[in-house]
């Protein structure tokens, strides 16, 4: 119905502007100029019109009907859901919707298939009342509209009102995403500290929450606190972070360097998007290309030499991962060393300089902002990177620098604790959102420091 109701609206939006168009040049009998506002605003006049409000209904609908047929379901059928609790209530009412549009269902029984009955009676009766409710809108909208428009009627700025109102609306989702994605990691993390002390997660040097409860059993107590230590995630996530940007840096800023100053325009032409390919591989490809080749040929190599390196280590998830964050760094510097003005070049080049000369003591410092927001992308990149983790280094939570062990990260260990069932008032499932916050400011301790760096060398040039 949504999928349906949208396509409608598509083609009436082009029908009506197409509409105001011609209706604006008929009331000024082909003159133009006598016209307020020109007729493309006329026609997006009507056009906005006649779907902007059933386009709000068509969208205010979709994110309350569910709740609303829900609510109508379990008052009609109280008796089957009467002594079940939260997660059985839901779990009824996903079932019945699954048999109300054709799905398959685990188990089912009477009481699931009468809901169903009802819930495709109610869906189709909604989806009625909606389709007649948006159809009186539109044919409102485009009749009031098409009578209001005149020569002297101010259809630009009725449309700059309403373009100015989108662009505000879209500029406030990124804010309400972030300002929504902290909140509901600070509230979840406060109920994870009212069962593990802060200091203890932040300074513990012991991570395993599968044995959470295990201590507690014995000894009567809630949650065995000592459990939750982050400091080995940290550490296994700075430590392959650490590989990956050593691999990429020189490699990505090298690449970017001959890209800009030393490649000829064909080799440039092919070179820098057989290089941005890399950014567009799978992780889990970089994943199976870590556990399957680079691990086994480190721990080969390892092993004659005399070295004992770990089937899962932190050097080839580093490793692979500095591979798949190279396009990052090569591509963002190489697009900064190219916005350094040639006036630079050129008057190194009249001083004497060499082109190597040039490209250090001139191009790099005046392209330094850039390429350091470069790489603290980069890193934020890798810092996030679960995958590869998973494939490649392994889920062993230890504290150790030894690049040839194995180790976890923050984001590792997230997914492991939130995968499956689980209780979300357990300290367990909970540290899943302390994590999360953890890594958050980290990674705006990063971004602060990067915009840091580049308000303090960012030079203006003409």
């Amino acid at each position: 119905m949504f999928t349906t109701s949208l396509l409608l609206l598509a083609v009436v939006l082009v029908a009506a502007y197409f509409v105001g168009r011609t209706r604006a040049v008929q009331v000024v009998g082909g003159q133009v100029s006598d016209l307020h506002s020109l007729p493309s605003f006329h026609g997006a006049f009507l056009a906005i019109v006649a779907v902007v409000p059933a386009f709000v209904l068509l969208l205010l609908w979709s994110i309350l009907a569910p709740r609303v047929l829900d609510t109508m379901i379990l008052s009609t059928h109280a008796d089957a859901v009467a002594g079940l609790g939260t997660p059985e209530t839901e779990a009824f009412l996903r079932d019945a919707r699954a048999i109300a549009f054709g799905g398959i269902v685990g188990f089912t029984d009477a009481a699931k298939e009468a809901a169903a009955q009802t819930y495709a009676s109610l869906n189709a009766t909604a989806d009625l009342m909606l389709g007649a409710a948006m159809t009186l809108l539109a044919v409102g909208g485009l009749f009031g509209g098409y009578r209001a428009i005149a020569p002297r009627f101010r259809a630009r700025h009725v449309v700059e009102r309403v373009v100015m109102v989108l662009l505000v609306m879209c500029s406030a989702v990124a804010v309400i995403t972030t300002i929504g994605i902290v909140l509901s990691l600070i509230f979840e993390s406060l109920r994870f500290f009212q069962k593990v002390p802060f200091f203890d997660f932040v300074f513990g040097t012991h991570w395993s929450p599968q044995s959470a409860f295990e201590g507690a059993g014995a000894t009567g107590g809630d949650t065995n606190a000592e459990v939750f230590g982050a400091i080995p995630l940290l550490a296994g996530t700075m430590l392959i972070t650490l590989i990956a940007i050593l691999v990429a840096a020189p490699i990505g800023l090298f690449a970017a360097i001959y890209l800009s100053d030393y490649a000829s325009r064909p080799v440039r032409a092919i070179a820098k998007p057989v290089l941005e390919v890399l950014a567009g591989i799978p992780t889990v490809v970089y994943g199976f290309f870590a556990a399957l080749t680079v691990a086994p040929a480190f721990r080969g190599a390892g092993e004659s030499i005399g070295l004992s390196v770990s089937s899962e280590s932190a050097l080839a998830a580093g490793v692979v991962m500095g591979i798949m964050i190279i396009p990052f760094v090569s591509s963002l510097s190489d697009d900064v060393i190219n916005s350094v003005p040639q006036s630079l070049r050129d008057g190194s080049a009249g001083l004497g300089a060499t082109k190597s000369e040039t490209i250090r003591k001139v191009v790099l410092p005046a392209a330094l902002p850039g390429i350091v927001s470069a790489l603290i992308l980069a890193i934020s990149r890798a810092i996030g990177e679960t995958m590869i983790v998973v494939m490649a280094a392994g889920l062993a939570a230890n504290l150790t620098v030894n690049p040839l062990e194995a180790v976890t990260t923050v984001t590792v260990q997230i997914v492991t604790l939130l995968v499956g069932d689980q209780e979300f008032d357990s300290a367990k499932t909970l540290a899943a959102f302390a994590l999360g916050l953890l890594l958050f400011c980290v990674t705006l301790a990063l971004n602060i420091f990067a915009l840091r760096v580049v308000q303090k060398y960012r030079e203006q040039y003409d």
